[in-house]
């Protein structure tokens, strides 16, 4: 039995009474969720199933290419998932996670950060070795970044072989401010001995406002300037291969950003990747909010949250006032409090009550509050269900979730593998 395909009651949320099991027979278990210990994550099937294809056709029907973020889950069965319903191939943060899902299948990946080390770029060469036909690119900003790494190419003795890059654009986290450096990267490339030339990429994601008019012109300025870079490295012949892929973030502004993407006839072949990760299960209220003018803008719904944090309740010692068993360590809040979404009353799942709030967490506890005069809250036992607030920061508490249908049943799990 594989140890990363083996669950069993070292982990959380796992029943402490049963035998360790493979990931491949927790269906046969017939657990419902009831029989399962809290806190607990949970993944709702008919959701993620939507949120996948759904974020598939839209890329498709856009004349655009998913890239997905890999570091959302670093989940292999949620890359398999994404891979085998037509993205084009993953992204990731570094070369750790790049290993991950390799090791999924993916054949493609983009690493969407800048790599300076000599132990990545020894470990980039070796998984190439290992898979052949690997397309793979990562970021560069600064003629420091290109210097250093051409010192490490000469120590590894790495000869003519070369690595695609992508000059990252950027204006708030990494990334060229200006045009001319921009170009004179580009430029510097073209005789580079360890690196060529790919394309460009960029991240817009923390300038997002949840507002169209902003947004929109926040994608326009974008355009504006991928274009005149694109426009010069294209008259200079700089472009080392071809198509040229051209990379953007996309999590809460996916509909603006596959525009500049698909981009405008140019005498390069072009390749769009949306990098969008977080849709896969999406969120209660970060991208929610976020994806909630998207659908106003699209005219319809889209994505559906997929992913849930079970609780009890432990205690209720003041009125409007109930105590939880989950806390920091098992849901995220670095993007806003969880949201209460069900609760269980004498065995019956309904939605949570609209008053309810979870105002803070410690730890291991959450603080549901509510006002007594308005509704009433749950008792001490009952299960309640929170909606994370951000998907990232919540995978990364779970070393496995369990997948579950409408009825509550669990009919599968996946692993997660951060560390």
């Amino acid at each position: 039995m594989n140890p990363a395909d083996t669950l069993g009651p070292w982990l959380k949320g796992f029943p402490a009474t049963q035998a360790p099991l493979p990931l491949a027979d927790v269906a046969q278990r017939g657990w419902r969720l009831e029989d399962l210990p809290t806190p607990l994550a949970v993944v709702r099937q008919a959701a993620l199933a939507h949120n996948i294809d759904w974020m598939q056709r839209f890329a498709t029907e856009r004349g655009v290419q998913l890239a997905p973020h890999g570091k959302t889950t670093m989940s292999p069965q949620l890359f398999r998932r994404q891979l085998d319903a037509g993205a084009w191939g993953l992204t990731f943060a570094n070369v750790h996670q790049l290993r991950l899902g390799l090791a999924a299948g993916a054949r493609r990946a983009l690493i969407a950060n800048q790599l300076v080390s000599r132990a990545d770029l020894a470990e980039l060469l070796a998984l190439r070795r290992a898979h052949a036909g690997l397309e793979l690119a990562f970021f560069v900003d600064s003629p420091a970044q290109l210097d250093l790494i051409a010192a490490h190419w000469r120590e590894l003795g790495a000869g003519e072989a070369k690595l695609d890059v992508l000059i990252e654009l950027g204006t708030t986290r990494c990334g060229v401010r200006e045009h001319a450096p921009a170009l004179a990267l580009a430029r510097a490339l073209k005789h580079h001995p360890a690196l060529r030339l790919r394309g460009i990429g960029f991240y817009e994601g923390l300038q997002v406002l949840g507002e169209t008019g902003p947004d929109t012109a926040l994608m326009q300025q974008w355009q504006a300037r991928v274009e005149a870079l694109l426009a010069d490295i294209e008259a200079e012949g700089l472009i080392a291969v071809q198509p040229l892929w051209l990379s953007g973030g996309g999590s809460a502004l996916f509909d603006l950003v596959a525009p500049v993407l698909q981009g405008r006839p140019g005498p390069t072949p072009r390749l769009g990747l949306l990098r969008s990760g977080c849709y896969v299960c999406h969120d209660h209220a970060h991208y929610g909010r976020y994806v909630g003018v998207i659908d106003q803008r699209l005219g319809g719904a889209s994505l559906q949250p997929a992913l849930e944090v079970w609780t009890q309740v432990l205690s209720t010692p003041e009125p409007g006032l109930a105590l939880l068993n989950a806390g920091r360590r098992d849901v995220s809040f670095d993007q806003g409090w969880p949201l209460p979404v069900w609760r269980v009353e004498h065995g019956r799942r309904t939605a949570a009550h609209a008053g309810w709030q979870v105002t803070g967490l410690n730890d291991q506890h959450a603080y549901l509050r509510w006002d007594p005069l308005e509704c009433d809250g749950p008792a001490v036992g009952e299960r309640v269900a929170l909606g994370p607030s951000h998907p990232c920061t919540t995978f990364d508490k779970w070393a496995w979730l369990a997948v579950v249908d409408e009825d509550d049943r669990v009919v599968d799990a996946i692993t997660t593998h951060f560390a």
